[in-house]
């Protein structure tokens, strides 16, 4: 279980209020993760942090810090952002047993994310974005407040619980392809936006609508290393063609 439990980031985002941080790092460590990593937050792990870590000293100390999102996710094969509401970017929603299995799964193959936003506003629709599925825990609808070490705590667990229930599973997965990493994937999704936009797929409509769906579409299917190389040498040979249809001249 420990190799897949490293290969699991825990992701908090913005986070406003130190004290958390701490509280979040104890709630890893008490299930056996310990890759936290830190996005731009307001205030910097201090002595508050420290205290309500209460041993989880070692998971704060080795933090990662990025100031963005994308490059804290840089080389996560697969990414899951928690939010409490439904959002205008729609993505495949699951709860905290769910979500937890499906991490398990993809943390065979590599490095995987959970990702928590700001303690008041949660992930931006930018963020999630960046997050193949949302992971919803169904709180009680009349007090629904749940604090972001407490939602740590919960994932953590079913996690947890995840690896435990399929512990010989990397040893048992056959050989195949790795999947796509998260910077893979994103230039895929780079390349794939300029190409609707060279052979004029959108006719004048938002594209953000459909590229929303397209990847919807995408992550589903679980894209490995192969499949992206292939769908990008497709849309290479699809701009290539465009650019020669916007150029009767050419011959090449």
């Amino acid at each position: 279980m420990t190799l897949a439990a490293d290969r699991i980031r825990i992701v908090l985002v913005g986070t406003q209020h130190p004290g958390n941080i701490g509280s979040a790092a104890r709630a890893m460590k008490t299930m056996g993760l310990r890759r936290l990593v830190l996005v731009a937050p307001e205030k910097a792990p201090n002595a508050e942090s420290d205290a309500l870590a209460a041993g989880a000293d070692d998971v704060l100390a080795q933090a990662e810090r990025h100031d963005d999102l994308a490059s804290a996710l840089a080389g996560c094969t697969h990414v899951m952002g928690c939010t409490a509401r439904s959002r205008r970017v729609a993505l495949p929603e699951l709860d905290p047993r769910e979500a937890a299995v499906a991490l398990a799964d993809a943390a065979i193959d590599g490095d995987v994310a959970l990702v928590f936003g700001r303690e008041r506003t949660g992930l931006t629709n930018e963020e999630l974005h960046l997050c193949h599925q949302a992971v919803h825990i169904p709180a009680n609808p009349d007090y629904s407040s749940l604090n972001l070490a407490a939602a740590v705590q919960v994932l953590a667990y079913e996690v947890r619980m995840a690896l435990l229930g399929r512990a010989d599973s990397e040893e048992a997965a056959g050989p195949g392809d790795p999947r796509a990493s998260h910077e893979q994937l994103e230039g895929f999704y780079g390349q794939l936006a300029e190409t609707l936009d060279a052979i004029d797929f959108h006719k004048g409509r938002m594209p953000d609508s459909a590229m929303r769906k397209l990847r919807r579409i995408f992550n589903r299917a679980a894209l490995d290393e192969r499949d992206v190389r292939l769908l990008r040498g497709v849309l290479a040979d699809a701009q290539r063609m465009a650019r020669l249809a916007g150029d009767p001249g050419s011959t090449s």
